[in-house]
């Protein structure tokens, strides 16, 4: 990322024998012998094609959605039979995603930024093809929200007044006049609107990484009220109200590791439990008339879903699918017909309908390109290891079909975004590429993740560049267990919050990775914190308590940012950067690799000048691959 938001979730040194004792015990099963498989190329993999969204059309005949079939995301059209995909905008520029059809007409939402800067627009498709911006503005960042219940206007979220808040409008969709709804002065984040109009639900972050509340805007008294004041660190996540208007649904993990969704009665202030399990629950929602709700579980690193009729609150029986996980749920206005995406570690997402009726699948995208078989692909595999103080670290590992005790091969250790992010056992175009051309991949949710409790989540606060490090070296410690990675050709690679670990890695434990690979990667916390988007306003405070804050922690911030440590880094380093990047800015890159080079160390550099952070555009995506590969094969795999 750095997404850097605390709402990501909707936590001694071993001797050697016993190191080698707990690795042998937690170790994945030798499954499959080691045997031959097509090599493909970069451009083969990026040619598997990237789909997302979904919207129904107003006679149901249609969805909406986004691919990046023909180099950069555009908006397309598919029946619902099944077919050849429309395109219904034809940017080159610009990557462009679907937000929704009207719900009365032909007419579609779409949005895009410019060059990555995330400053997005919401755009409308009119009846005679013509674009209209809805939210001008230069440094304008507009959020859609959803329709109101008369289907006659709809609800978005522009920061146009003030770039640190987020005013809620609602648009006429006659003559696309508009009406303040909610004028943000404190950092509140936007949950749901009831269908009658009465009530706004928000999250508010406090100072701590893991600590918020709900609260409930009463638009005819305009009285704002804290439904979850507590004592010490508790999420609380508003989720959404019931069609009826009579109740609002929020997470929350008050006296527990976990989050729970929680029921609570606007008339009377009642609560009571609906979802409980022993991982996070991450959301849940209606469908447009109430017949359904869904409900969706963060299950190790995987996306697990309930779909509950509300009339028997019962489950019902989901569609079959061949492998993968069911994500993306859109449930038509009829509520006949639900849109969905199947996604998993060798099956990239793909469009699906389901006729609740007839209790029919029908799948309307084929991602994976055909020149690619699916069986050489790497199935992930979650794992987990012991680290340095004896914590559990979970992680997805990637083996090569090709390797063997007999065939060692090279490894990464893969650090995800966040700092609060997870690597998950969906889809990675990345990391199939790299373990088809031979290299081990360990995606590490090191201590700070997502997704494994609360103490787990908050346990890396103020121990950026130290002990979530250390989980990594410990992850190569592991590594060197399996018996079929070379121990001598181990490197580390990460993105955004990643990418800072692969700094810190090469700066702090500077004997520890053969090679380190920076995706648009933080290098100074101080200006990072400084620079910070004005639209983070909301958590900025989290973000101090997480990493440091820059007016009052400056010997913490320059102590674990490898900017001030250059001259520690002596192995190889790719550094990746997109010039428009707000989160992580270009300078962060730029002085890392002229520090690098002013002390003679090895450091290749490519820059994006049409890219934010991160790839969206399928001919950087092909060139910022080949270079890592590249770099990788010269420098981990080949190296003596």
């Amino acid at each position: 990322m750095p997404n850097f938001s605390p709402y990501l979730k909707t936590s001694k040194l071993l001797i050697a024998l016993t190191i080698i004792s707990v690795y042998c015990t937690i170790a994945p099963a030798q499954k499959n012998a080691a045997r031959t498989v097509k090599q493909y190329t970069i451009e083969q993999f990026m040619d598997t094609i990237r789909v997302g969204g979904s919207s129904f059309s107003a006679d149901e005949k249609s969805i909406l959605f986004h691919s990046n079939k023909n180099g950069i995301f555009n908006v397309y059209s598919i029946s619902s039979a099944g077919g050849e995909a429309k395109p219904l905008t034809a940017s080159t520029k610009e990557s462009t995603y679907a937000v929704s059809y009207f719900p009365n007409d032909s007419r579609f939402i779409y949005t895009y930024d410019k060059g990555g800067n995330e400053n997005s627009h919401l755009y409308v498709r009119t009846a005679d093809g013509a674009e209209k911006d809805l939210t001008p503005g230069e440094k304008t960042k507009a959020n859609f929200i959803g329709w109101s219940a008369d289907d006659k206007a709809f609800y978005f979220a522009t920061n146009e007044r003030d770039a640190r808040y987020f005013d809620i409008y609602k648009m006429n969709v006659a003559d696309f006049s508009r009406s303040l709804i909610y004028r943000d002065d404190t950092g509140l984040d936007f949950a749901d609107i009831s269908r009658d109009e009465k009530y706004i639900a928000f999250t508010k972050p406090k100072d701590g990484t893991n600590d918020s509340d709900v609260y409930l805007y009463n638009t005819q008294t305009k009285e704002l009220k804290n439904l979850t004041e507590h004592k010490g660190d508790v999420a609380n996540q508003a989720m959404t109200f019931d069609p009826a208007s009579r109740s609002l649904y929020f997470l929350t993990d008050d006296g527990s590791q976990f989050t729970r969704s929680v029921r609570h009665d606007l008339a009377t202030g009642k609560r009571e439990t609906v979802d409980k399990s022993d991982w996070d629950v991450s959301y849940t929602y209606f469908s447009q008339n109430g017949k359904y709700r869904v409900v969706a579980f963060n299950e190790d690193a995987r996306t697990k879903i309930k779909i509950y009729d509300t009339r028997t609150n019962q489950p019902i029986e989901l569609p079959k699918t061949a492998s993968g996980d069911i994500t993306g749920i859109n449930i038509s206005k009829s509520e006949k017909l639900m849109a969905f995406y199947v996604n998993g570690s060798r099956t990239p997402n793909d469009l699906h309908i389901y006729d609740f009726a007839q209790k029919k699948v029908t799948k309307l995208t084929d991602s994976l390109n055909p020149q690619i078989n699916r069986d050489d692909l790497v199935e992930a595999e979650v794992i987990r290891y012991k680290s340095f103080d004896g914590m559990e670290i979970p992680s997805i590992l990637y083996k090569p079909h090709q390797a063997s005790v007999q065939k060692k091969v090279p490894a990464l250790v893969w650090v995800h975004g966040g700092p609060g992010g997870q690597t998950r056992t969906n889809y990675s175009a990345q990391m199939q590429y790299l373990a088809n051309q031979g290299y081990v991949i360990l995606g590490v949710n090191n201590r700070g993740s997502s997704g494994y409790g609360k103490t787990f989540y908050t346990s890396d606060d103020g121990k950026h560049g130290r002990e979530p490090l250390w989980d990594c070296v410990e992850a190569k410690k592991y590594l060197k267990s399996l018996g079929y990675v070379d121990e001598n050709k181990i490197g580390i690679i990460g993105g955004s919050y990643g990418g800072y670990m692969v700094l810190a890695a090469l700066a702090f434990k500077p004997e520890e990775f053969a090679v380190g690979v920076d995706i648009f990667g933080v290098s100074n916390w101080v200006r990072t914190l400084q620079s910070i988007p004005p639209y983070w306003e909301s958590f900025r405070k989290s973000l101090y308590k997480e990493i440091g804050n820059p007016e009052t922690d400056l010997p913490l911030l320059k102590e674990t940012s490898p900017l001030f440590h250059a001259d520690k880094i002596k192995k190889p380093l790719i550094v990746l950067q997109g010039a428009n990047d707000p989160r992580v800015i270009k300078p962060e890159s730029d002085e890392i690799v002229e520090a690098v080079k002013k002390n003679g160390g090895v450091v290749e550099y490519v820059v994006f000048d049409n890219e934010g952070h991160g790839f969206t555009k399928k001919a950087n995506e092909i060139r910022a691959y080949k270079a890592i590969a590249d770099f990788l094969d010269k420098h981990l795999k080949g190296a003596s």
